[in-house]
Order: structure tokens, then sequence, then C-alpha cells
């Protein structure tokens, strides 16, 4: 095939420039960075919602309450702001993001104030608290698709998978349990993964409005328009070198917690011991503590330990080996319960998930179920000539490599049954079995 035709093909898949509109886009973007009326109690109720679903560890019901809410708002518009040099637009988008955080904050600290329950293992609100690197590719590539979907002339449901992609609320949410609770690790922890979602979706969008080449904000004033492009510069620097910044660092934390687990499954049950937990400390330098139990460790061994840590990418400065005190039995016994019950909770979750999809499938597939034995009598009495009868689950491949499921029924006879008869039992078969799908093929025995 011709190089200019392949690659006029793929222009035409990818352009798509007859199917944005940025005036519109601008101005559907503008009407939506406003919290007023309506807007503000529909955020208080999803806030409270998503509250709840993170106080039952349930993900449901969390997702639910982020389809309902309208946080995205301000955040595109502050990047709109910035790829359009438009102060007046960047001043009241930062003013309704406050706004946004402030009644969301408030909502989520009066829920869990007032509420009864107070889980021993949060799993949900725990998460929110770590960022990691895939929440700064979440929140980038969910912002570059959140402003194409606002860009489009026909919009759809992109802005609905964002809002419960990049996650907005539930950091939120989690910040207030924190003020509630008096959890201070919670509260930081989980604005900061709310800020670094907010950094690079209005990234994102600021480089998706240079891309698609929104309209800049006009100054009749030549040097209040030079004084703006300033500003501007300087507020997108501001933007820009956290955001890269904090994207390096979680990708060095991430990388350094993956050696760790590494590390630890490969000597997990070292010499006449048991690896049994570890913490990671962040900061300028990782370090990492491993809890070992079991008998005292040599020097010889002890270096043993650290040469593996260093194969796998743990110099000796950022690993410190804590053996357990035995002479308390009770702490040593208290600590290693309380590591192998930290480390396996998450997984049984997991597991438990899994068993509930599987029980789901199972009573479909019951529902679904055929009493084949009773169909195949029925054949026998309508049809003697018929002696036996095999259905079986099959595919077919049509001309175009398609594989499609179908039902194979085998009818056994002693001599050939005519094609209309066969034509009938197939059909009534249909009907019986309620599977369009259902063919029948006569075997001469």
């Amino acid at each position: 095939m011709d190089e200019n035709v392949i690659k006029r093909w793929l222009k035409g898949i990818v352009n798509i420039n007859n199917q944005i509109d940025t005036d519109e886009a601008a101005l559907r973007i503008r009407e939506n960075i406003w919290f007023r009326g309506p807007n503000v109690w529909i955020l208080a109720f999803s806030v409270i919602i998503a509250s709840v679903g993170l106080n039952v560890n349930s993900t449901a019901v969390i997702i639910g309450a982020m389809l309902i809410s309208p946080l995205m708002g301000p955040i595109i518009g502050i990047g709109l702001a910035l790829g359009t040099n438009d102060v007046k637009l960047l001043e009241e988008s930062a003013r309704n993001l406050l706004v946004m955080v402030g009644v969301s904050l408030t909502a989520a600290l009066l829920y869990f104030l007032i509420s009864p329950l107070n889980l021993v293992n949060p799993t949900e609100l725990e998460a929110r608290t770590r960022p990691t690197i895939y929440d700064v590719l979440i929140a980038l590539f969910g912002g570059l698709a959140g402003i194409l979907e606002s860009s489009r002339k026909e919009r759809g449901m992109v802005l609905s998978g964002v809002a419960i992609a990049t996650a907005l609320m539930p950091p939120l949410c989690t910040a207030g349990y924190g003020l509630a609770k008096g959890n201070l690790q919670f509260f930081l922890g989980a604005m900061l993964l709310f800020l670094i979602n907010c950094i690079f979706i209005i990234l994102a969008t600021y480089l998706m409005t240079k891309y698609l080449n929104f309209k800049e904000a006009e100054y009749s004033n030549p040097i209040t328009a030079k004084r703006t492009r300033t500003w501007m510069t300087l507020a997108i620097l501001l933007v820009t070198v956290p955001s890269l910044w904090s994207a390096v660092m979680m990708v060095g934390e991430n990388n350094f917690e993956r050696n760790v687990q590494n590390f630890i499954s490969d000597n997990k049950d070292f010499r006449q011991g048991y690896i049994y937990d570890y913490k990671i400390h962040s900061g300028d330098v990782l370090k990492v503590d491993i809890y070992y139990a079991g008998n005292k460790l040599s020097d010889e061994e002890k270096k043993d330990l650290v040469e593996s840590a260093a194969r796998h990418g743990i110099p000796e400065n950022r690993l410190e080996i804590k053996e357990s005190d035995f002479g308390s039995v009770e702490k040593a016994t208290d600590r290693i319960l309380k590591g192998i019950y930290e480390r396996t909770e998450t997984e049984m979750e997991r597991k438990d998930a899994k068993i509930d999809e599987l029980q789901r499938e199972i009573l479909e597939l019951k529902g679904q179920d055929i009493n084949y034995r009773r169909v195949a009598r029925e054949v026998r009495y309508n049809y003697p000539d018929i002696k036996d009868l095999t259905i079986t689950k099959g595919a077919t491949v049509d001309d175009s490599l398609r594989v499609k499921d179908c039902t194979i029924i085998l009818a056994h006879s002693d001599k050939p049954i005519s094609q209309p008869q066969l034509k009938k039992v197939e059909e009534w078969l249909k009907l019986r079995l309620e599977d369009t799908t259902a063919t029948v093929h006569n075997i001469i025995d």
C-alpha cells in the first residue's frame, strides 16, 4: 500500500478539527466554574454520600457520589485561564475552587463528627492518604480527556468517567475525616493527593488548550497585556515545576517500595527466622526498617542480608534491620501478629471481592441452566425416529475469522431423517432451549 495513502488514512482517524468547537467549549467551562445555590447543596450531599462509602468501605457508594459531584468545573477553568491568559477567569475559578474545598471539608467534617461508625481497618480511607505515580498519570490523562470532551461539538459521558477516574472527592472526604479525628497524617496525605490531582488536571487542561488553539483573552492596553502574560507565565511555572518534582519523587518512591517488596519476598524466611514487617520512611532520602524475628543474627548473617538488599537496589545506608526482643515474648508475638494482620488484610479483601464476583457468576449460570435430560426425553417422545440426542456448547468461525458461540445438537437415528423433519426439530429446539444459535445435525448410527 502507498505510504501517502496510509498517512492520509491515519490522519483521518486521529483528526479532531472537524469535531471541536473551542468557542462553545470556553463558554461551557465558564458556566461550570460557579458554586452557587443548588451546586453547593449537591456538592455537600455528594460529599456526605462519599463519606458514608469511605466509612463503610463501599466502593460502589463512592463511585455513585463521584457521579453526582460537580467538582471538575473550577479546576478545568483554571487550566483554561492559564492557557488563554485570562486573569479574570483565573481569579473566579480559584475563588470557586476554594469555595468547593471549603464546602467539601465542612460537610465531611460534620459527617465524621456525628457518625457512629468507627471502623477498625478503614482501608478505603487509608488508600486516599498515600499518593502514588499512578495518581499522577490518572490525573494527567484524565484531565486531557476532560478538556477534549468539553471541546467536542457532541458531548458524551466522558466527563463522568473522568470524575470517577481522577477521584477528586474521596481525598477531600478523607481530609475531613482527618480533621474530625484529629489525625494530621490522614489530613495532610489526603490534601496532598487532592492537590496532585488538581495540579495535573490543570496542567493537562493548559496543554490541550494550547494544542486546540483556544482564543486568548484580549487587552486594549499593551502594557496590561504584557504584564498579564508575565503573571500567567509565573503561574504556569508554579503549576508545572511542582508537578514535575512530585512526579519524579513518586516514581522514586514507587520503585523503592517495589524493590523493598521484592527483597522481602526473596528473604522472608531468612536463616532461622522470619521477616514479618517493614516500614518505609519518606523524606529527602527514602529508608526502610526491616523487622526480623528469630534467632539473633550474626555479623555474617547481617552482612548477607545487607548484600541481598543491595542486589535489590537498597543501599546499606537506607536499610535498618530491627530484631525482635524475645526477652518479652508477648511483645514480640504482638508485633508479629500485627505485621501479619496488616499485610494480609488487603489481600483477604481482594479475595473476598473475587469470591463474591464468582458467586454472582454462578448464580447467573444457574439462572440460565436448562434440564437437558428432560429436553432429550421430550424429543424422543415427539420424534420417535430420533433414538439419541447430544446437546453441547460450541463455537463457529465465519469467513472473517469472527468467533461466535452456538449450541450444537446431534440427533442420532438408524436411518436418515428428512430435511423438513430435521428443520422442524431444529425450530422446536430453538424455542424450547430459548437459543437462536441452536443447530441440529443428523448422525446415522
